[in-house]
């Protein structure tokens, strides 16, 4: 009894750390969303802006579909924009294009936790397809089997606490460069640096939900080993 109320109080908190951080990207998101910059640059001007600055004019700055798509290709060393961003002249738009410039900084830097990142990836698929696998076969089973899945699974977390630095260095960069190139006022900037830190809670809230998310599938394996 206690370990199911343990299992609904993991899930629960998960869930609620979830929905805090898109409420969050989503809200601040939107609010600057709504206040143009007052030298009605688009994210697409911020961007080439930036990366002509910084010696990247090979970079590409395209358009793509989707809400909040946006991010860096280092393989194509492309740039892709969401619509609303692409076009827009608020203080989200140019906080966002100018995050995927901080990426294809860091790309052009060899920033090492990005490289790392990128060499994992197929990796960490390939653990993580397993680990699920095995959780799901040894919950039905063999609990033995089971924390071998959570050790796989383990590989996600990984990924995404290397990731963490990836995002924050990104933001850093990308507000300095907004500084540097005086693309936003200084109160404009107080706007963007809170759209950038709400992304960054997105990044924070999907280490703690697989944190409990392995904690759970832990929990689940105890209680498979106590029944045999």
């Amino acid at each position: 009894m206690n370990l199911n109320l343990n299992y609904d109080l993991l899930i629960l908190i998960g869930l609620a750390i979830t929905i805090a951080s898109q409420v969050a990207i989503k809200t601040t998101y939107n609010k600057y969303q709504k206040e143009n910059n007052k030298k009605n640059l688009t994210g697409f001007d911020t961007a080439r802006k930036i990366l002509d600055n910084n010696n990247l004019r090979d970079v590409l700055i395209l358009e793509t579909s989707g809400y909040l798509s946006d991010h860096y290709d280092p393989t194509k060393k492309v740039i892709k924009l969401s619509s609303d961003i692409y076009h827009g002249t608020t203080i989200s738009s140019a906080a966002v294009a100018a995050h995927e410039c901080g990426h294809a900084i860091q790309d052009k830097e060899n920033y090492k936790p990005m490289r790392l990142r990128a060499k994992i990836i197929p990796t960490v698929n390939l653990l993580s397809k397993a680990g699920y696998l095995a959780i799901i076969i040894g919950a039905i089973f063999d609990y033995r089997l089971m924390k071998i899945g959570v050790l796989l699974v383990l590989s996600i977390l990984v990924f995404q606490i290397i990731t963490l630095p990836v995002e924050f260095n990104a933001s850093n960069r990308a507000l300095k460069q907004i500084d540097k190139l005086n693309i936003l006022s200084n109160n404009e900037i107080k706007g963007a640096q809170s759209v950038l830190k709400a992304a960054a809670f997105t990044y924070v809230a999907s280490v703690l939900t697989t944190i409990l998310q392995i904690l759970r599938y832990i929990l689940i394996a105890d209680s498979r080993r106590g029944r045999r």
